[in-house]
């Protein structure tokens, strides 16, 4: 691009994103006005001279991604958002941080047209953009053709000290820098100051250093507030395409206040003397609020009108590839729409009765097939693929000059693993998936938590779900983790039975257009339950829970199981049965899925009238009293677990045919 003389109009507009910012933190009395103080010249240059949006189509599939990891600062985003033309009105600036406003207290990209990702807790807008940058990478070598590029942009980002103290951007990073992730770049919000304190009482590493360790191109510009040097750095950063860059920014936070340089302008409003001075400074109007130039509006909507300039070139680009490629382009349009090819279950695998197999490597056969048949499928395990059952072929693998693979090696990394999924997900375009060990599911909660606020279609694929793994011991054990993944709201978990169950639980998953979904599954070998026999999966699963095999007779009680457990209560159910006992068994693979279902099918299930139920599942027994009221029973392990042979280790915790007849005998025997 032709560099331009910065003039006193763009430090106008500069200054007009740092007081409509400082308006609203003002009017809320509660939010951030620092970051926007000290930011606002690298996000205005940023905006205005280098990012390629449509305010009017903030969908564009070809636009670049901006996302403040800082969330804290959601402010700045909001007025820049407002200023450069996107569906976010004054009236919605002056409702910062209200019930029901467009402008919450984070960024929420389910809520606020033009907000990429929904950051808030520090450094997963990092690993975001490490996804959104993997996305763009896959799609282009994917779909481009010579001459024909429908994916071509950047993903830029503004990071904070906060930001790169976290985990979990180190993860991703690490990831970004190995996979040479070149369209990536992030200006680093550099000003030494974080909520508490000065960051020299706890971060005093050589970030530039450690950076380049990863394998990133690293910039700095000593002063925040120099127009020229930040865009002259962000030329330099896309010369490199053949790392990520992070470009320091050396910057002062609440720049311009009494309180300038200092943890007191960080999460505070500066109040309304303070405020005043700093207007002052900059020769604002002291007096009038949320005030905007003359001029400045019209200024700022240029950067929108090339966009949607670019919009309209790229759409006629787009028809001439769909001329040319008309398989790919079919390609590439249903992937962005979220919906499947025809035929895309087609060449899903079938189970037979007498079959044996852990119900991960029924998610092994169904995701072959899946990736088969959904080219846009595309993810990968935390160095687990041989365990998870997930492509585990190197020469598939996602890397530097081979983009268009879709097996991605994560490594070690399951919270960059899950944010960086989260990133893919809202890019749109690529469906994904993530394998680890249900008992590390902890390491990755708060980017699942993330993922069903914002209803992203991600896919976690857990296994070695229970105590049943054996010999690794109580640490590698699950005994909390899928109770834990219940009560995150918008995530659907499934623990199914068997292999037909697994495959089922596949469709829901493939299928699903909002939420993610976590199938929680087995390392030991299960029966293959005979669908002529009992009721069958397809078409039940996805109900949530079921009536899989009906008592002989009026039920007595009803055993509920979900997972490895589910065959125990059959075989529990024929034992009872012999001895005069009619059991109904529910195999309930899904809470949330039932609880969707409604009130005549979930009382056709657990009749409201039958008190007598034991659930059994091999994990905490805690939730499992909404489902088998105060009359009931749960057999499940409220301890951590044991190191031995998995089926020892599930008789040692009474997960034995002759245990669950016992406690289904020892209910009956209570007083009605």
């Amino acid at each position: 691009m032709s560099k331009q003389q910065f003039t006193e109009l763009d430090t106008l507009s500069v200054n007009t994103i740092r007081f409509l910012s400082t308006d609203m933190v003002e009017k809320a009395n509660s939010g951030h006005p620092g970051l926007p103080l000290g930011a606002a010249p690298m996000a205005y240059v940023l905006w205005n001279r280098f990012l390629r949006f449509n305010p009017t189509d903030p969908n564009w599939p070809n636009r670049d991604r901006f996302i403040l990891s800082a969330g804290h600062g959601s402010a700045l985003l909001y007025s820049l958002l407002h200023l450069f033309g996107y569906d976010l009105p004054m009236d919605e600036l002056k409702r910062f941080r209200q019930i029901g406003s467009q402008t919450p207290g984070h960024p929420e990209s389910m809520l606020t047209p033009g907000i990429e990702v929904t950051t808030g807790p520090l450094g997963q807008g990092f690993g975001n953009g490490v996804g959104v940058a993997l996305a763009e990478a896959h799609l282009a070598a994917q779909y481009n053709r010579e001459g024909q590029a429908v994916i071509d942009h950047y993903t830029y980002g503004i990071v904070s000290d906060g930001d790169l103290m976290e985990g979990v951007a180190s993860e991703s990073a690490s990831l970004a820098g190995h996979l040479k992730l070149g369209k990536l770049i992030y200006l680093y919000d550099d000003n030494k100051i974080s909520l508490d304190g000065p960051t020299n009482l706890a971060f005093t590493e050589d970030v530039a250093a450690r950076f380049a360790a990863y394998g990133w191109q690293t910039l700095t510009v000593e002063d925040g507030n120099d127009l020229a040097a930040i865009e002259q750095a962000i030329l330099d950063a896309q010369a490199d395409t053949e790392r990520p860059t992070l470009i320091s920014v050396k910057t002062i936070i609440g720049f311009g206040s009494p309180q300038q340089g200092t943890n007191k302008v960080h999460g505070n409003p500066l109040g309304a003397d303070n405020l005043k001075k700093t207007k002052e400074f900059f020769g604002w109007n002291p007096d009038e609020a949320f005030f905007i130039p003359d001029g400045v509006k019209e200024h700022l909507a240029e950067a929108g009108k090339r966009g949607a300039a670019l919009q309209q070139e790229w759409d006629a680009k787009l028809e001439e590839y769909t001329q040319a490629n008309p398989e790919q382009a079919n390609y590439f349009k249903l992937s962005f729409s979220g919906e499947l090819p025809e035929g895309w279950d087609a060449s899903l695998p079938t189970f037979k009765v007498g079959d044996s197999l852990a119900t991960r490597q029924a998610s092994g056969e169904a995701l072959k097939a899946l990736r088969q048949s959904i080219p846009w499928l595309i993810g990968g395990s935390a160095d687990l693929a041989s365990s998870n059952e997930t492509p585990k072929s190197g020469d598939e693998s996602f890397q530097p000059g081979q983009y268009q693979n879709s097996n991605i090696w994560f490594g070690v990394r399951e919270h960059g693993m899950g944010a960086i999924m989260n990133g893919i997900a809202s890019h749109r375009g690529a469906r994904t998936y993530g394998g680890t060990f249900l008992t590390f599911s902890d390491y990755m909660r708060g980017s699942i938590r993330l993922a069903a606020l914002t209803e992203a279609p991600v896919t976690y694929i857990f296994t070695h779900d229970s105590v049943a793994l054996g010999e690794d011991g109580p640490t590698h054990q699950p005994v909390e983790q899928v109770t834990a993944l219940r009560t995150i709201p918008n995530l659907t978990v499934i623990r199914p039975a068997d292999a037909n169950e697994t495959l089922a639980a596949w469709r829901i998953a493939v299928t699903r257009m909002k939420g993610p979904v976590a199938l929680i599954l087995s390392r030991q070998k299960l029966p293959v339950l005979d669908q002529s026999k009992y009721a069958p999966a397809i078409g039940n699963v996805e109900k949530g829970a079921y009536i899989l095999s009906e008592a002989q007779g009026t039920p007595q009680l009803i055993l509920i199981a979900t997972g490895s457990e589910v065959s125990l209560a059959l075989k529990a159910q024929e034992q009872l049965q012999q001895e005069g006992v009619a059991a109904r068994v529910v195999s309930m693979p899904s809470w949330e899925l039932f609880e969707k279902q409604d009130k005549a099918y979930r009382d056709s299930v657990l009749p409201p009238t039958q008190h007598k139920r034991l659930a059994i599942e091999a994990g905490i027994t805690l939730a499992w009293y909404k489902y088998v009221t105060a009359e009931g029973d749960v057999i499940g392990i409220d301890r951590f677990g044991e190191s031995g042979p998995g089926e020892e280790v599930l008789k040692e915790f009474g997960f034995t045919v002759e245990n669950v007849c016992e406690r289904a005998k020892a209910l009956l025997a209570k007083a009605q």
